[in-house]
């Protein structure tokens, strides 16, 4: 069939696959089988969810480790309101997700008719939690939204798209135009801009390095510019990984703790590097920083908010930070690189003795989780108290590895972006990391992920309650409520999508349960009780 005698519908899927999408994720129904038509044809596999939420979280992990726009298809009305807490968590983390939704005829749109899905205004409700959204009226439409969609994924701050096709639409004739379309690329640095970084960073005494998402492809130049100024490495959630957690500079994403905050505040200049440094950074609604800052960043409200910026430069992490590490002095910093790397160690050192008994506990269990988890492993984890310690205390030595619903704080997030993520890198090992009620969001996907027939570990902690909630309450003096829940039996429900399952007695048992797992055939949910850490020969520090 020649491509002028396709519909707009198919004509789509093959513009889709020409601007290099290999997978979308989504659900069929009455309203957008006219966009799976050409599907079959195609080199795009489809992944088919159990909920739009699923697939919305399956497309952000698969773009948070690949770097690629996760795309979804999904239908008018309920489909759209289903995918958008997923969209939200995108927007909140700068994850490029794609969303294509049907939507009624143009001749019925928000005319009140009682039409199936029928809403007041479908594109509104998208645009709330999109960079850009878009109704298409014409083929013509549909080829100039893809393009500057797949543009600003390209040159800009990654976050969603959404782009809405009528019903009428998508079945009537494409026409010509069809081609991709040249896409620009990230801006440069300016040479004046990186002379003045380098001066003030090189003049800097207590220099500090801050890291966060938007530096996850600059990793090599960011521990170059470390090295060679000795300056002590921070970084966010998003950004553990970006520097080896081994590296004795760096002091990883632990920027919410006390210490770390009056390192901030001490540093004479700071050189942030994709992060916005905020709230959820910090842990608190803002923090005075004195020193000078230079930013880094492909959002140009980021680089005068929430902090002013002595120097803003509007490009890409890593040919700015290429650009800084050439344009350095050279002077000898061995001493001082030395003198922090003995902050960083000693520090690393005390930071148990502080701790209270559940984060003691857990720091156990995850130490067992990492010595039998390979170090290139991706872990995606959920809204829950074992990952809120794993962010801070769980090393990662590769980037775009740890996916945590940061800024949108979303539940039910982990086990759909570990799907997502195991289909981005097929080769490395994938974990998702869940709380026994923030699991039964979305524990439908795991039909999802046996059907796949990967390896995939689901890292389950099964404490039989709310449990930072239930602490919350308690710190400020709250009888706890409505933080105690009637679980399922978690071992029979994964067996029964055809998951294999097991339950670890100890630390040493969980250590063995995971290597086995690794090479098992399809999914494993590995439950973990806060008791195995009483049950185990030996305290792991």
């Amino acid at each position: 069939m020649r491509r002028v005698d396709l519909s707009t519908g198919e004509a789509l899927v093959g513009l889709l696959e020409a601007y290099g999408v290999d997978t979308i994720f989504g659900i069929p129904g009455v309203h957008n089988v006219e966009m799976y038509r050409a599907l079959p044809a195609s080199r795009i596999t489809h992944v088919l969810s159990r909920h739009e939420q699923g697939a919305g979280f399956m497309a952000d992990g698969y773009a948070r480790v690949s770097g690629k726009p996760g795309v979804c298809f999904t239908i008018t009305g309920p489909g759209l309101l289903n995918i958008l807490t997923p969209l939200g968590q995108a927007w909140s983390d700068s994850s490029p997700i794609y969303v294509i939704s049907s939507a009624l005829d143009v001749r019925d749109s928000a005319q009140g008719r009682g039409r199936l899905h029928e809403m007041q205004n479908q594109r509104q409700a998208a645009a709330s939690v999109t960079s850009r959204s878009v109704i298409a009226y014409t083929p013509k439409d549909v080829q100039d939204a893809v393009a500057t969609a797949f543009a600003a994924f390209s040159s800009s701050r990654p976050r969603p798209a959404y782009l809405e096709l009528p019903l009428d639409l998508l079945k009537e004739a494409s026409g010509e135009g069809w081609a991709p379309r040249n896409l620009p690329l990230r801006p440069q640095p300016s040479a004046g801009q990186v002379k003045e970084a380098a001066r003030l960073f090189s003049e800097a005494r207590h220099p500090l390095l801050i890291l966060g998402g938007g530096a996850a492809e600059a990793g090599p130049q960011a521990q170059a510019i470390a090295e060679m100024t000795g300056a002590i490495v921070l970084t966010t959630t998003a950004g553990k990984g970006v520097i080896p957690a081994s590296h004795p500079l760096c002091l990883g994403a632990r920027m919410a703790q006390s210490p770390m905050k009056k390192l901030m505040q001490e540093a004479d200049v700071i050189l942030a590097v994709g992060t916005e440094i905020s709230e959820t950074d910090l842990w608190e609604a803002s923090i005075e920083l004195p020193g000078k800052i230079i930013r880094i960043d492909l959002d140009p409200e980021v680089l005068t908010r929430p902090h002013a910026s002595q120097l803003a430069i509007l490009a890409d992490a890593s040919l700015a930070l290429k650009a800084l590490a050439q344009a350095l002095s050279s002077r000898d910093t061995r001493k001082f690189r030395a003198d922090n790397e003995a902050r960083v160690e000693g520090y690393l050192g005390r930071e148990p003795e502080g701790e209270d008994e559940s984060r003691a506990l857990l720091r156990q269990v995850l130490t067992s989780i990492r010595s039998a988890l390979p170090r290139d492993s991706i872990i995606a984890s959920d809204m829950t108290q074992i990952a809120y310690a794993a962010n801070e205390i769980f090393d990662m030595e590769v980037p775009r590895s740890w996916l945590h619903p940061v800024g949108f704080g979303t539940l039910g997030f982990a086990l759909p972006a570990a799907i997502g993520a195991r289909i981005a890198s097929s080769s490395r090992p994938v974990a998702a990391m869940v709380g026994d009620y923030g699991f039964q969001y979305t524990l439908n996907e795991l039909g999802t992920a046996a059907e796949l027939g990967q390896p995939l570990l689901i890292l389950l902690w099964n404490n039989d309650a709310l449990g930072q909630i239930r602490d919350d309450m308690v710190s400020k003096g709250i009888q706890p409520n409505a933080v105690t829940l009637k679980n399922p039996d978690f071992q029979a429900l994964a067996k029964a999508y055809g998951c294999n399952a097991d339950q670890p007695r100890s630390l040493d048992e969980l250590h063995a349960t995971i290597t086995r797992a690794l090479k098992n055939r399809g999914p494993t949910l590995i439950e973990m009780r806060p008791s195995m850490v009483a049950g185990s020969g030996r305290r792991r520090s």
